[in-house]
């Protein structure tokens, strides 16, 4: 299989360590719950630049995605990182595709996904209504093809003419693609059905597919129910997760500055979760539905692999990405061949850069 040099999410363990996925599904919310979390007044973290302490954050409200669960919400206040100047009202998706389509919709200003669903979103009419603004690190564990219990399935090869659930537009989607391209075969060869993760995995549960390419939640609740793991994706995808933002929020100085805030935070609390895992675990296992031990074994595994953080390397998430988008081209999953670059937006990279430098 390619290693691909990026991507959630999420993602579930991306979703248990922030988080995705990446990403990425859940047992807890539907997707577009919201409520507005009003935080008390204080001053934007130290060590932003001028342009965050020269506009009023106090008229701002951040409408914040986040996959899965209510994860960056509980996190936040778990970490003491939510006494933001400036209102966060948060959505919960059950995957970053539902993400940009809230995006796209005007309903949300900031969100994240994995490398591959910004690629679909962008073919939409006016390119998304987003740009990507920030990259981060995180695990790619828990991202898998998997078969139900009992199942004589053996290999990939094996699921020629099949019933295949997947995540559109998703890695789900991706690595599902790779997965069929290593076994010799193609999209073609079985009969993929799109389903959201929820209604994936009861698909699986409920022996209506052969075999479910999903992540997060519904992986861990899939082993749960006895599906074993038929092929995992940690060697495919990177481990890159994006951000977006919608161009009006670039553009107003007030929401800039506030994003700034709440990336800054963010990592922060990336660097909690590791300082806090048993406390972080069972936060997790609480809102997941598993037991700690599971959550706290998921959240160490994930950060040996690859600890979540920011990351400022731009030319480098940049060309991971374009690695994706020549792959789903080439195998006809894109309708348009894509400059990668055209949906990213530089315009926090000094701030995300004196982020990641303060952090270190």
């Amino acid at each position: 299989m390619l290693q691909v040099k990026t991507l959630a999410s999420l993602a579930s363990i991306s979703l248990i360590i922030l988080l995705f996925a990446a990403g990425c599904g859940s047992n807890a919310s539907s997707p577009g719950d919201s409520k507005a979390v009003t935080t008390a007044s204080s001053a934007p973290l130290a060590g932003l630049d001028e342009a965050s302490s020269s506009v009023d954050l106090s008229t701002v409200t951040l409408r914040v995605g986040q996959t899965g669960w209510s994860n960056l919400e509980l996190g936040f206040k778990a970490a003491g990182l939510s006494d933001t100047p400036y209102k966060v009202q948060y959505s919960v998706f059950q995957g970053g595709n539902l993400q940009l389509e809230a995006m796209a919709a005007g309903n949300i200003d900031l969100g994240s996904t994995s490398e591959i669903p910004p690629l679909f979103a962008s073919q939409a009419a006016n390119g998304g209504n987003f740009k990507i603004i920030a990259s981060f690190e995180s695990t790619t564990l828990n991202q898998e093809l998997v078969i139900p219990k009992g199942s004589p399935i053996k290999s990939v090869a094996d699921l020629k003419g099949k019933k295949v659930a997947y995540v559109n537009a998703t890695t789900a989607h991706y690595f599902l693609a790779k997965m069929l391209e290593a076994a010799g075969m193609s999209w073609s060869d079985i009969e993929a059905v799109p389903l959201s993760t929820s209604d994936g995995l009861s698909a699986l549960i409920s022996g209506k597919v052969d075999a479910l390419a999903s992540y997060g939640n519904a992986i861990i609740t899939a082993h749960q129910n006895g599906a074993t793991e038929l092929a995992s994706a940690k060697d495919i995808l990177s481990g890159n997760f994006l951000y977006e933002a919608t161009p009006e929020a670039i553009n107003d100085p007030a929401k800039h500055a506030a994003i700034v805030d709440y990336l800054t935070r963010l990592n922060k609390f990336y660097a909690w979760t590791r300082n806090n895992q048993q406390q972080w675990a069972e936060i997790t296992a609480a809102n997941t539905k598993q037991p700690v031990e599971q959550a706290l074994n998921t959240l160490k595994l994930g950060e040996e692999q690859r600890p979540s953080k920011l990351s400022s390397d731009f030319e480098k998430a940049i060309a991971s990405q374009q690695e994706v988008a020549d792959t789903l081209a080439g195998l006809g999953l894109l309708k348009n061949d894509l400059d990668v670059s055209s949906i990213w937006s530089r315009e926090f990279e000094e701030e995300l850069q004196q982020i990641t430098a303060e952090s270190k």
